[in-house]
């Protein structure tokens, strides 16, 4: 399965997208994991990414976009991959779009992970980060409802919703089952 996970930070997505990767047998493909990956392999994307973050920048697309066409390429993402932190943008859902055009890549599904902003607040709030103060978790939240919904506009019957609330195995379950009744008999 060719599959995206989208939804606000504190959702849950890194523990369920490493959970249904191993599930499905295809590699969780991070974009966190891809940046530190190539930075701490000195690649060249990895340099391009650090001299970003040195500078206290945003990695611009173009880099992650590279980081993500070369991750997909190897050999093990073959049979089908899960990408997770990308896209998170109308923009790079395009390029994505384009990308797997030209390799002949279909995608099975979007899956939205849902939780209400109270919970994913307290969820964040209990990690106990310097950086994760209310007002920031808050702010954090508006980016991702604003430029979240133009992707689920436009991914439209390729997304499959599920509720993030609950114990991480019935959160599983339920993405699992979500698959399953959304893919073609």
């Amino acid at each position: 399965m060719r599959l995206l996970i989208v939804g606000p930070q504190g959702a849950g997505k890194g523990t369920q997208a490493t959970l249904l990767a191993g599930n499905l047998g295809i590699p969780h493909v991070s974009t966190g994991d891809l940046f530190r990956d190539n930075v701490s392999r000195g690649t060249e994307l990895g340099k391009r990414v650090q001299q970003y973050l040195d500078a206290g920048d945003l990695v611009p697309d173009e880099v992650t976009s590279d980081m993500v066409a070369a991750r997909i390429a190897e050999a093990d993402a073959e049979g089908g991959f899960l990408l997770d932190g990308f896209p998170r943008s109308l923009s790079q859902s395009e390029w994505l779009s384009q990308l797997f055009a030209e390799r002949g890549i279909e995608l099975d599904a979007v899956i939205l992970l849902t939780a209400p902003d109270d919970v994913v607040v307290g969820r964040m709030l209990a990690r106990g980060r310097a950086d994760d103060t209310d007002a920031a978790i808050r702010r954090r939240l508006d980016i991702y409802h604003t430029e979240t919904t133009p992707l689920i506009d436009y991914y439209g019957d390729k997304i499959v919703t599920v509720d993030g609330v609950g114990q991480v195995e019935d959160v599983q379950q339920r993405i699992l089952s979500a698959l399953s009744a959304d893919s073609p008999s």
